[in-house]
C-alpha cells in the first residue's frame, strides 16, 4: 500500500480521478506522516480499540489508523471520494466506510455495535465551517466517547482551551470544558496539506470527563446564561442577562440570584469560570427561572 502522506501520491491520485476540491466541504488533504502519528498518538489509538474517523477525504489518516486500531468506522460526506477510497484502502480489512453526513448519523447505535456500547475514540481532519456543531454535536448527544482527536483551525483549537480574563476565552471555551479536557498536542503549518488553506491548523484531543467537572441542575439554562454573556462580550453579564430572551427573570430576580451565588453584580462574563456559571444557573433554578 502506497502511502498518501507522499505528496506526489496524493497528486497522482488526485489527477488520475479527475477529482476537483469542493469549498462546500472544507477539503483540505493531509499529507505530512509526522502531523499523521502525532494525531494517533495524542489520541492513543491501539490494537483494542474501535476509532470513528470523520472526513477520511482520500483515506491518507485512515491508512494509519487502520494498522493502529482494531476497527474503523470512516464517515465521508462526499460521494466523489469512494471510488477513491476504494482504491487507497485496498487491502484495509478493518475499515469500513459510511456514505453519509456526521450529523445525520445514529452514532450511538454505531458505538454499540462496534464497540459493545464501550467508549470509542474520535479521530478526524474537520472541515473549519463545521468544526464546532459536530464536536458539539459527539458531547451533546451523549455517544459513548472517550475522546475526541481533530484537526481544527488553530484559533478555534485556542478558543477551546482557553481560561477565564483571556481574550480567546467564550461561550465554546466553556461548552468544551464542560464536557472535556482540551489538550493541544501539535501546531500544524499551512504546507502540511494539498491544497494550502488559507489559516494554520492544529491537533486538540479533548478527554470527555467521566463526570462534568461542576454539578448543575439544568444544562439548558446553563449554556443559556453562557450563551447571553459572550452575546455582548462588553456589557456586564448583568446586562446581558436581562436582555436574553432566553431566561425569564426580572432585574431582582437575577440581581438575587446573583447574591446567592456570591457573584459580584459588575462581573462580565469573560471573568466568570464554570464553576462561577454553575453557581449562577443553579441559584437561577432554585428562584423557579428557566
Amino acid at each position: 500500500m502506497e502511502r498518501l502522506s507522499d505528496p506526489r501520491k496524493t497528486i497522482e491520485i488526485i489527477k488520475k480521478y479527475g477529482f476537483t476540491f469542493q469549498k462546500k466541504f472544507g477539503q483540505n488533504f493531509l499529507i505530512d506522516e509526522h502531523v499523521i502519528r502525532k494525531i494517533i498518538a495524542a489520541a492513543g489509538v491501539t490494537k483494542t480499540d474501535f476509532v470513528l474517523e470523520i472526513g477520511p477525504g482520500i483515506g491518507t489518516l485512515t491508512q494509519y489508523l487502520s494498522e493502529a486500531a482494531r476497527e474503523v468506522t470512516a464517515v465521508e460526506i462526499d460521494r466523489k471520494l469512494l471510488p477513491i477510497l476504494d482504491e487507497t484502502l485496498d487491502g484495509c480489512d478493518n475499515v469500513q466506510i459510511v456514505n453519509a453526513d456526521i450529523l445525520k448519523v445514529d452514532l450511538k447505535t454505531l458505538a454499540d455495535e462496534k464497540n459493545g456500547g464501550k467508549p470509542i475514540k474520535v479521530v478526524a481532519n474537520l472541515p473549519y465551517y463545521i468544526t464546532t456543531p459536530i464536536i458539539m454535536a459527539l458531547f451533546e448527544s451523549h455517544v459513548p466517547v472517550e475522546n475526541i482527536t481533530v484537526m481544527v483551525q488553530k484559533e478555534v483549537a485556542e478558543r477551546m482551551k482557553a481560561r477565564p480574563g483571556t481574550k480567546d476565552y467564550g461561550a465554546l471555551s466553556l461548552a468544551v470544558q464542560y464536557y472535556a479536557e482540551p489538550y493541544l498536542a501539535a501546531n500544524v503549518p499551512l504546507n502540511c496539506f494539498i491544497p494550502r488553506p488559507n489559516v494554520d491548523s492544529a491537533v486538540i484531543r479533548l478527554t470527555r470527563h467521566v463526570e462534568p467537572p461542576v454539578y448543575v441542575e439544568d444544562e439548558r439554562l446553563l449554556f443559556g446564561i453562557i450563551r447571553a454573556s459572550f452575546n455582548q462580550r462588553r456589557k456586564t453579564l448583568l446586562n446581558g442577562l436581562r436582555n436574553f430572551d432566553g431566561i425569564k427573570a426580572d432585574k431582582e430576580q437575577i440581581l438575587e440570584a446573583f447574591k446567592m451565588s456570591g457573584i459580584p453584580e459588575n462581573v462580565r462574563g469573560e471573568t466568570l469560570d464554570l464553576g462561577g456559571f454553575a453557581k449562577l444557573a443553579n441559584a437561577l433554578t432554585r428562584l423557579g427561572i428557566s
